[in-house]
């Protein structure tokens, strides 16, 4: 595969490491040759790598198999997921899921990618819907302007939620950005 082929979240294998491409451009600056500007998270230590690539130079891309996985329990750091097909269990670390790992609950469907029999990523659902175990009540008439307030969820995650939105209530978060979205009836 050669630069043009690779695209925001592909992995690369990188000076023998495996890197997710987290940002990629294309530049062409003025009367000189063309290159692409990677910045890329080493998958192992986390550390943040940038380089330049010419157009059309060769690039290693992982063989990466992403696999739905249902999240049954915690077990110590690991979260243990099964494969719903085979019935098969898994052990991911909750560093794999980075700071997202607040926003995983029990019975949702969590992405992970193997590359063989590795676990390299993994990434809650794009939106949960869970309880406000705890908010500051909020007073009637609160929903003309935009300001928020924090909020604690049944997952332990603090977020910031409209004035009105109170105690006992369901709501649905944003877990990309763990953004309030809207109240669930």
């Amino acid at each position: 595969m050669n630069t043009g082929d690779v695209s925001v979240g592909t992995i690369l294998r990188y000076n023998g490491e495996l890197c997710q491409v987290i940002e990629w451009q294309h530049r062409t600056p003025g009367n000189l040759r063309a290159f692409y500007q990677g910045k890329m998270r080493n998958l192992l230590s986390g550390k943040l790598v940038e380089n330049r690539f010419r157009s059309g130079e060769e690039v290693e891309i992982a063989r990466v198999e992403y696999r739905e996985l249902q999240y049954l329990y915690r077990d110590g750091s690991f979260l243990v997921c099964m494969d719903n097909d085979t019935f098969e269990q898994f052990s991911v670390g909750e560093d794999l899921f980075g700071d997202k790992v607040d926003f995983v609950i029990e019975g949702a469907t969590v992405k992970v990618a193997f590359e063989g029999d590795n676990i390299l990523l993994a990434e809650p659902p794009t939106f949960i819907e869970v309880e406000i175990t705890y908010a500051e009540p909020g007073v009637k008439g609160d929903t003309a302007t935009n300001t928020l307030k924090p909020a604690t969820v049944s997952t332990g995650a603090v977020i910031n939620v409209p004035l009105f939105v109170n105690q006992g209530e369901r709501v649905k978060i944003d877990t990309r950005t763990g953004a309030y979205v809207e109240r669930v009836k």
